[in-house]
C-alpha cells in the first residue's frame, strides 16, 4: 500500500482527544500523523487531495442483521411506495403467484400495519385473496410479527388446537382460529418451515449489500443473529473472498443454539483481529412497541391490561450468562420495555464483568429505560445500542400504540449519556420501516432534531447535537462492539473513512438526511467513489 497524505479537509475525527484535524498520513493502510496541515512533517508518498470536503470516520452500524437485510431485496417490499394498503398487497401476491411453481413460497417484508390504509395487520384471510394455492410469509418491519396465509398454517401444522409455545403468541378470531399472525416465539413454527436458500444465493446477496454499505460510508457492522439455527460465519468468509469488504462481528441468538450439540465457541474465530469474528450470545427478552410486544410497565394505549410478552426465561438468562463467562464472550439483550430492561439489569446487576476491550454485556434498542436502570447501568459499565430510526420511521405505530406524551419519553439519548452509560447508535436494518433502512443518515436526523419523518415532535428534550451523533456511530459503535482499531481517525487506527458532500456539522438539521457519502476510504484505499 505504501504511504499516502491525505491533506486539505474539514476531519471530524471522533477522537476525544482531538476531533478535528485537516490532513493525515497513513502507511499500509493505517493511520501514522494526524492534525494541522501547517504541522504536518514531510514525507514522500502519494498525495490524496480531499477538496475541502468534510471527512468522517468510517460508520460502525453496532446493531443490524445483514443476512436478514441482503435476504430482503429478494422478498416482496410491504413498504410504501410499493404497497400502501392490504388490498395492493393482495394483488402484488396474485401477480407474484403467477410466476411461481406448485409448492414455491411467497414472502415479504417490512410490513408495518399502520402505514397500510387499512391500519391493520394483514391476516391469513387477506393473504388467501392473493393466492391461497401457495404458501406466503410476510416478516413485520420489527422482524418480531410474521403474517401468514391459511396455506402457510396448513403446512406448519398450525390449528386451532395448536397451544401458544413459550414466549410467544398464535394470535385467534373469536371463534378461536389462528388468524395467520404470529408473535415473538411463535413466528418460529413457521420459520422453521421455510426453504433454505442455497449457499450461493446467501453469499451473493452479502457481497450485494456490502457494495450499498460501502456506497453508505459503513465500513464495519454486527450482525445481531438471525430468525434460523444456521451459523453463517463461513459464508461472510466466502463473501469476504468475494470482494465484501466490512468487519462484521457476529452474535448468536442462545434460543436456537443452546440445545445444538454442534455449536462450539471458537477462540481462533473470536480473534478480534478477524475481518469476520465470533462476538456474542444474544438473547431476546422481549418484544417491539410496534407489534405492541415490547414489556411495559404500563398498558398499550386503549388497553388496560395489555402490557407485551416477556420473551425469555430466567433460566435462559442464567445458562446465557454462564455461557459467556465461561467463553469470556459479550451478553446482548433485546430490551426495548421498561418491565424488561429492569429486570435484564437486575438480574445481571451483582455479576463482575468477564470481557476484555468491550462491555461484557450490552442492551439493544432500550426504548423506554427506568431511571434506576440507567443509573445501575452506568454504574455496571453495561452498554445500550439504539436506534432513533425507529421514532422517525414508525411514527405511526409509535403514536397508535404508546401516544404522544409517552413517545416523548421514549429513547432519552441525551439523558443516557448525560447519566454516563456508553450508547450507539445503529439502525437494526432491515427490522424498521423505512426503504433503505441501512442509510446512517435518517437515523443521525431524528437524534439530532427529535421529529419524525412526517413532522411529528418525539421529545426535543432529548435532541444530541451532530458531533455527539457521529461519535455514537463511529467511536462508539466500535468500542461497544470491540473492533479494533476503527471509529476513530488517530494514530494507530485503520484510515477508514467517508468523504460526504456536504458538511454535516453545519447543515440544518432538516437536512441531514439529503447528505450522502461522495467516497469510502477503508484501509487507505477508496473502495466506493459516487459517479
Amino acid at each position: 500500500m505504501g504511504v499516502k497524505i491525505f491533506r486539505n479537509g474539514k476531519i471530524f475525527t471522533s477522537n476525544r482527544e482531538m476531533l478535528y484535524a485537516e490532513s493525515f498520513i497513513a502507511e499500509d493502510g493505517i493511520i501514522t500523523w494526524i492534525g494541522k496541515e501547517a504541522d504536518m512533517p514531510r514525507v514522500e508518498g502519494e498525495v490524496v487531495d480531499l477538496k475541502g470536503k468534510r471527512v468522517i470516520p468510517g460508520f460502525v452500524d453496532t446493531h443490524m442483521h445483514p443476512v436478514i437485510l441482503a435476504d430482503c431485496a429478494q422478498k416482496i417490499s410491504c413498504l410504501p411506495p410499493s404497497v400502501n394498503s392490504i388490498e395492493e398487497l393482495a394483488e402484488v401476491i396474485k401477480k407474484e403467484a403467477e410466476n411461481k411453481e406448485e409448492g414455491q413460497w411467497i414472502q415479504g417484508w417490512g410490513y408495518d400495519e399502520e402505514k397500510f390504509a387499512e391500519h391493520r395487520a394483514p391476516t391469513r384471510w387477506d393473504l388467501d385473496k392473493g393466492t391461497a394455492e401457495l404458501p406466503v410469509e410476510l416478516l413485520r418491519s420489527c422482524s418480531h410479527v410474521r403474517s401468514v396465509n391459511s396455506k402457510a398454517l396448513e403446512l406448519a401444522g398450525i390449528t386451532k388446537d395448536t397451544p401458544d409455545p413459550p414466549g410467544g403468541e398464535i394470535d385467534r378470531d373469536e371463534k378461536g382460529e389462528p388468524t395467520g399472525i404470529l408473535r415473538e416465539n411463535a413466528r418460529h413454527l413457521v420459520g422453521e418451515i421455510l426453504p433454505e436458500k442455497s449457499r450461493k444465493q446467501v453469499v451473493d446477496s452479502i457481497v450485494d449489500l456490502g457494495q450499498l454499505m460501502l456506497s453508505q460510508g459503513i465500513v464495519a457492522v454486527t450482525d445481531m443473529g438471525n430468525i434460523d439455527s444456521v451459523d453463517y460465519y463461513e459464508y461472510y468468509e466466502e463473501a469476504a473472498s468475494k470482494g465484501f469488504k466490512q468487519d462484521i462481528a457476529m452474535y448468536y441468538i442462545w434460543d436456537l443454539i443452546r440445545k445444538n450439540p454442534d455449536f462450539k465457541w471458537s477462540k481462533e474465530r473470536a480473534d478480534k483481529s478477524r475481518q469476520i469474528h465470533m462476538n456474542g450470545i444474544k438473547l431476546i427478552a422481549d418484544g417491539s412497541v410496534g407489534g405492541r410486544t415490547a414489556w411495559m410497565s404500563r398498558p398499550y394505549k386503549g388497553s388496560e391490561d395489555e402490557y407485551g410478552i416477556s420473551v425469555c426465561s430466567d433460566e435462559e438468562i442464567d445458562s446465557a450468562m454462564e455461557f459467556c463467562k465461561k467463553n469470556k464472550c459479550q451478553l446482548s439483550f433485546h430490551a426495548m420495555g421498561m418491565r424488561t430492561i429492569d429486570r435484564i439489569i437486575g438480574r445481571t446487576y451483582d455479576e463482575e464483568p468477564w470481557t476484555e476491550g468491550l462491555p461484557h454485556i450490552r442492551l439493544e434498542h432500550v426504548t423506554d429505560p427506568s431511571e434506576d436502570a440507567i443509573k445501575k447501568a452506568a454504574e455496571k459499565k453495561i452498554a445500550f445500542a439504539t436506534q432513533s430510526i425507529f421514532m422517525y420511521s414508525e411514527i405511526e405505530s409509535y403514536l397508535n400504540n404508546l401516544g404522544e406524551e409517552w413517545l416523548k419519553k421514549t429513547y432519552p439519548i441525551q439523558h443516557i449519556i448525560d447519566s454516563g452509560v456508553k450508547i450507539a447508535l445503529s439502525t437494526d436494518a432491515p427490522a424498521t420501516s423505512w426503504a433503505v433502512p441501512s442509510d446512517p443518515f435518517p437515523n443521525i436526523k431524528c437524534a439530532v432534531t427529535r421529529y419524525a419523518y412526517d413532522g411529528t415532535d418525539c421529545g426535543r428534550d432529548n435532541c444530541i447535537d451532530i458531533e455527539t451523533a457521529i461519535q455514537m456511530y463511529t467511536r462508539e459503535g466500535a468500542e461497544i462492539a470491540g473492533f479494533e482499531k476503527l471509529g476513530q481517525l488517530k494514530e494507530g487506527y485503520k484510515a477508514s473513512f467517508a468523504v460526504l458532500s456536504e458538511d454535516i456539522l453545519n447543515v440544518p438539521g432538516s437536512m441531514i438526511d439529503k447528505v450522502f457519502v461522495e467516497q469510502t476510504y477503508m484501509n487507505g484505499d477508496c473502495v466506493y467513489a459516487r459517479d
